[in-house]
């Protein structure tokens, strides 16, 4: 079998540098042109020293007619760019796209939640939101797939098996994430000018951040139920890694340990989500740099309420893995191929 071509264009951000980390050790792709805007005709290796010495082509500015040789396009770019693209795609392209063109299915969720028109609405109903250990297989029948924002992806994957299972009273759910500040992106230090990101923890977007819209849309999927969800995002003194507090009441009859068997049959057959026992502590440190999402079912002094830990590593299991993951259901490369 022939390797696939891949154009990630963002490849100078966070996001772009570790997909290219990623991609390198794969062996089925190859990857033919890296695009950006202001650092056309640098080197890769100008933006992370750990790839001086790789055989990768300077920076490009993208065009149409890179297409034409290639099979995957992933796309890290700021908003409403990947539309765009989305636009010129070639019968034979694959869109991966990591930003938010595509989460959302409703064009008026997007203007509500973005404060930016859909500039590509036929597309985006024949895309799909894919989360892998989800969605599976489904993300074959398309050719624009759309991953997880980093938050919702440490929500989602503990709440969606409780939530199917019809475990909680009301779906009355409060959320407490913590994120290193490389979820901002490059211009954080731009951003958060007047904060010192090394050592001070800061609430934003409280009641009204943009992943709120993606975690209720998926959650509706799962129940007939009004979803009652608060979610509290918060920046703290560190480069990557993302810790959700996710504060759940219990139906009456249910306990922690039905929640742990749930998580635990649900993913019994993937590799990347980790179930661990009851009470245990986790932290960020424990997955970074790798695929996993570990979750940890905790109870409280009040039988009726419990708390999930899950801890994700944002530039892969929120971002760039879990875009690898699902390039690989969709051309039916070994599951762990790239992620090792």
């Amino acid at each position: 079998m022939r390797k696939l071509n891949v154009l990630i264009a963002g490849s100078t951000g966070y996001i772009g540098i570790q997909l290219i980390k990623l991609l390198i050790k794969h062996k089925n792709i190859k990857i033919m042109y890296l695009c950006g805007n202001s650092s056309i005709g640098k080197k890769i290796s100008h933006f992370d020293k750990s790839l001086k010495g790789t055989k990768l082509p300077t920076i490009k500015k993208f065009r149409k007619g890179l297409l034409e040789n290639i099979d995957i396009i992933f796309t890290a770019l700021p908003n409403g760019q990947a539309q765009k693209i989305s636009k010129i795609l070639l019968e034979k392209n694959t869109l991966i796209d990591l930003a938010a063109d595509f989460r959302l299915q409703k064009a008026s969720d997007y203007l509500k939640w973005y404060k930016k028109k859909h500039k590509a609405i036929t597309n985006n109903k024949k895309s799909i939101y894919a989360l892998p250990e989800i969605t599976k297989d489904k993300v074959k029948n398309f050719k624009i797939i759309s991953c997880p924002g980093c938050y919702p992806t440490s929500i989602l994957l503990p709440l969606i098996p409780i939530i199917q299972k019809k475990r909680l009273i009301n779906n009355d759910i409060i959320v407490d994430s913590k994120s290193g500040y490389s979820g901002a992106g490059r211009g954080v230090h731009k951003k958060y000018k007047n904060q010192n990101l090394y050592e001070s923890l800061s609430a934003y977007g409280v009641g009204f951040h943009r992943h709120n819209s993606e975690i209720f849309q998926e959650l509706k999927k799962y129940t007939n139920f009004k979803i009652d969800l608060t979610f509290t995002p918060h920046i703290s003194p560190m480069f990557r890694g993302i810790l959700s507090t996710i504060y759940l009441n219990l139906k009456n009859g249910i306990s922690i340990n039905n929640i742990y068997s749930t998580l635990k049959i649900f993913y019994r057959n993937q590799n990347y989500i980790k179930i661990l026992k009851n009470d245990t502590m986790i932290s960020t440190n424990d997955v970074i740099n790798t695929n996993s999402c570990f979750i940890s079912v905790c109870k409280t002094n009040n039988k009726k309420n419990i708390i999930i830990l899950s801890a994700i590593d944002n530039l892969i299991k929120g971002g760039a893995g879990q875009a690898v993951q699902n390039m690989n259901l969709k051309f039916n490369f070994k599951k762990d191929e790239g992620l090792k």
